[in-house]
């Protein structure tokens, strides 16, 4: 049996795509064997993890890393998903010919978005092409303020798109801090509410999987 391939894919640059793959990949290692594929040229899931790398060691990442580009993602997921039980691709935003292989090949597509209105029409562009590729999608609210007016609307709005996760990710300093380290909330701050938020996503999306 195959692992699964999860594409985290948004039209909109810094929605917090590669925060968001980095956090599922490192939830994930608990269930199974993960790899990370970086199919964006900014290389920034790259960099994270050779910051991993120095902070942990080579041998201690607990996740297998490769690059790709254009159809050559779909290519890679698919070998790495015959010895990894998930694997997680981070994907350019602007850029349908970058993006289509690895959505075409995902099992399911996780579409982070912040609620914002500019969001919420990227957001919206990003599953016109997931629906043309047939694929499952499902979008991840993230960077949620403690309160606002705003903030609420648009995640009322978020209905009309597409099914939505019902963990959320906070808009947490904690997050940037522990990507800076090579790491994850889950490791720089276990106990804390940000772990607590990637912990509930990450179950509810596996659950999501084996469904599928």
């Amino acid at each position: 049996m195959t692992g699964r391939i999860v594409t985290v894919a948004q039209q909109k640059g810094g929605s917090g795509k590669t925060t968001v793959a980095a956090h599922l990949a490192v939830a994930w290692t608990g269930a199974g064997r993960v790899a990370i594929l970086d199919v964006d040229p900014q290389g920034s899931l790259g960099e994270w993890f050779e910051a991993r790398e120095r902070s942990l060691g080579e041998d201690r990442t607990g996740i297998t890393f490769r690059t790709a580009s254009g159809w050559g993602a779909k290519r890679e997921a698919r070998a790495l998903s015959r010895d990894h039980d998930f694997v997680l691709l981070d994907t350019p935003p602007k850029s349908d010919l970058e993006a289509r292989p690895a959505i075409e090949t995902a099992d399911l597509v996780v579409v982070p978005v912040q609620p914002t209105p500019v969001d919420l029409w990227a957001s919206g562009a990003t599953l016109e092409l997931v629906g043309r590729e047939r694929r499952p999608a499902l979008l991840v609210v993230n960077r949620v303020p403690p309160r606002g007016s705003m903030a609420e609307t648009v995640m009322a709005e978020l209905a009309a798109l597409g099914p939505a996760a019902a963990a959320r990710l906070g808009n947490r300093v904690a997050f940037a801090a522990s990507m800076g380290e090579g790491r994850t909330v889950m490791e720089t701050e276990p106990a804390g509410k940000a772990a607590a938020e990637v912990v509930a996503l990450a179950r509810e999306l596996g659950e999501r999987l084996r469904a599928g």
